[in-house]
């Protein structure tokens, strides 16, 4: 049955992944006559995207359901779903004890959405949370409401089975979209203005369509159109491959900006995490990726306080920060996890202590993130200019190939067009500076 003029409205929490998640979602559900809005206010349906690889992400989703309560109390027609990682994680909890839930939905089960709706509406409460080994929704076309950038997830789950990692659970095993299916629509975004896409995976670089890699993927990506920036994320260190380094440094439009998570820096805590490398390989791969691509910015991702770390552990990640230099990076307490083998070890960092390691980190972070940021000032950058600043209207923001966000004053720049500025001053998380002088867009 095809609905019409149904309103649906969603709200999305955790990874790049989520986002593209909500786009498939509302391009099933927009084939249903449902049409997207920006308020649960008036929305038919109100469907919540979650992320269960932190505690603290579980608890804003519950907070976020009580809350949404509101709206069915004053509309008993509305309909409330909870789709993504903790409505596999959480299934039973979410509709035998919440009863704001209609509908629970797993990431591999989207394309049961329009039945399962249509159930509720009669009065029956849904759930579909089964995983998949060949679902990528490869033919679905998602309905992206961002203008000049877009997320391109081209394949699912994980294989990698880190102990502190719920995903092989949440979102199952490894599966990738072909490779020609991801060129075709990477060439429709094109067409369509699209200046800038990034593809995404759980372990990105650990892609495979029969005999093509990942590396085999960027290239082809990368020659649809050689005015379109690419980007992609998360990847593993242990799939950084020479080859993949090679094709970054040879095509201008993959950006040099690479997203490689550590961890810890120290050896035991990662053979407890399930790691697969040493930091020696880490850093010796950071230095073989700097000397191919000098100007490249490296973000990260560090977890405070797993069990049984130490002091001394603590203090080695502090120091593989300060060799390596990240410009930015995700710094998180260790949050236990249900499924996964760290669930079963003793967390016995307390939590004040895990606190006090995470703010070291932080502060150290912001240091380094900002001594970099300020060695820009005087520089000029390319940029894309991507939207309004938030800052202010009078004011725009872009962000430059190796990911900084930008901000100067609108002048004659148009959102959609690459523009040179002049860094005048910095923080820790911004470059703020003019466009330059007699430029030619």
């Amino acid at each position: 049955m095809v609905v019409t003029d149904k309103k649906i409205y969603i709200e999305t929490y955790g990874c790049q992944m989520n986002v593209a998640d909500s786009e498939v979602v509302l391009g099933i559900l927009g084939n249903e006559g449902y049409a997207p809005i920006n308020s649960p206010e008036t929305a038919d349906l109100i469907l919540v995207n979650t992320c269960s690889v932190r505690d603290n992400a579980e608890k804003r989703v519950h907070q976020r359901l009580t809350e949404l309560r509101a709206y069915k109390q004053n509309n008993p027609e509305v309909l409330i779903g909870v789709l993504g990682c903790m409505a596999e994680r959480l299934r039973t909890e979410l509709i035998e004890k919440n009863n704001v839930v209609d509908i629970v939905v797993g990431p591999d089960e989207y394309r049961k959405l329009p039945k399962l709706v249509e159930d509720a509406y009669a009065g029956q409460r849904g759930i579909a949370v089964k995983l998949s080994r060949v679902e990528s929704y490869d033919d679905i076309t998602p309905l992206r409401t961002e203008g000049i950038t877009a997320w391109l997830s081209v394949m699912r789950g994980c294989d990698k089975f880190c102990t502190f990692c719920v995903v092989p659970f949440t979102r199952g095993r490894e599966r990738s979209r072909t490779l020609t299916s991801v060129v075709e629509e990477v060439r429709k975004l094109s067409e369509q203005g699209v200046k800038e896409v990034t593809l995404l995976g759980q372990n990105v670089n650990s892609y495979k369509d029969s005999n093509y890699d990942f590396t085999d993927l960027l290239q082809e990506v990368a020659s649809v159109d050689r005015t379109m920036r690419i980007r992609y994320t998360t990847s593993h260190p242990q799939d950084m491959s020479d080859k993949l380094i090679e094709v970054m440094a040879k095509n201008d439009n993959i950006c040099k900006y690479i997203h490689l998570p550590v961890q810890s820096g120290s050896d035991r805590i990662l053979k407890l995490m399930n790691r697969t490398y040493t930091i020696d390989h880490y850093l010796n791969l950071m230095k073989k990726i700097r000397l191919a691509m000098p100007e490249v910015a490296f973000s990260t991702d560090i977890i405070s306080g797993f069990p049984t770390e130490t002091v001394e552990d603590h203090q080695m990640t502090l120091e593989v920060m300060k060799e390596v230099r990240y410009d930015g990076a995700y710094m998180f307490k260790y949050s236990p996890r249900e499924n996964t083998k760290a669930w079963n070890m003793n967390d016995d960092v307390d939590d004040k202590e895990k606190g006090r390691r995470l703010n070291e980190i932080v502060l150290l972070q912001e240091a380094i993130s900002n001594e970099i940021n300020q060695s820009m000032i005087g520089k000029t950058v390319k940029i894309l200019v991507e939207n309004d600043s938030s800052r202010s209207s009078d004011d725009l923001m872009g962000r430059t190939d190796t990911n900084k966000k930008v901000v100067f004053p609108r002048g004659n720049a148009l959102i959609g067009e690459y523009r040179t500025v002049t860094i005048e001053r910095a923080t820790a998380h911004t470059l703020i500076g003019t466009l330059t002088a007699g430029e030619n867009a």
